[in-house]
């Protein structure tokens, strides 16, 4: 039975595995550092019983008032664990401690719009696009559209302070902002 823990600094010597997918966003390890010191109770890891990782969520608070919502800054599993309800469990954490923790009023990640098996698990898990947002990523080299590979949907979940449901959209994926307009 796998178990999730929180993320600790030597953590970043074990993850690698985890790091060499093509999906993954990789940091320099002081920006993970900074995330593990702010905000360490929205960061975890998820491992076998013999101590390898099988994936990672790390997350923070931001905003204030009803835009106060938790954001998931990186969920990455190793090809060898998916399928297997590892980022929902990493979500409904999140989710949790968003809610919990820092009285969120939503929790919202950032996705490239040709990730479609991660956009469709988002979806599965109550994530609907709020935006597009313009060259929010560099490029992937795909051969796919550029500004696919670019192009990142700002997909959010509301949390129950939001029972009007006022951080979500039914049309995002028509509204479209420039990376600028994104603080």
């Amino acid at each position: 039975m796998s178990v999730t823990r929180s993320f600790k600094a030597t953590d970043l010597f074990k993850f690698n595995h985890i790091n060499l997918d093509l999906w993954t966003e990789t940091y320099a390890i002081s920006f993970y550092l900074s995330y593990l010191s702010r905000w360490p109770d929205m960061c975890a890891i998820q491992e076998t019983p013999q101590g390898r990782m099988m994936g990672y969520v790390i997350g923070k608070a931001e905003g204030a008032g009803p835009e106060r919502h938790g954001h998931v800054t990186a969920l990455s599993v190793a090809p060898e664990y998916r399928r297997l309800g590892v980022s929902r469990k990493f979500m409904a954490w999140l989710e949790k401690v968003s809610d919990e923790n820092y009285r969120g009023s939503f929790v919202d990640l950032y996705v490239r719009c040709v990730n479609f098996a991660a956009i469709t698990m988002y979806e599965g898990l109550g994530y609907s696009v709020y935006r597009r947002v313009r060259e929010y990523y560099s490029n992937l080299g795909l051969g796919h559209s550029v500004r696919d590979e670019e192009d990142g949907f700002d997909m959010r979940k509301p949390l129950p302070r939001d029972p009007m449901r006022r951080s979500v959209r039914s049309n995002g994926r028509d509204i479209v902002v420039s990376a600028n307009e994104v603080p």
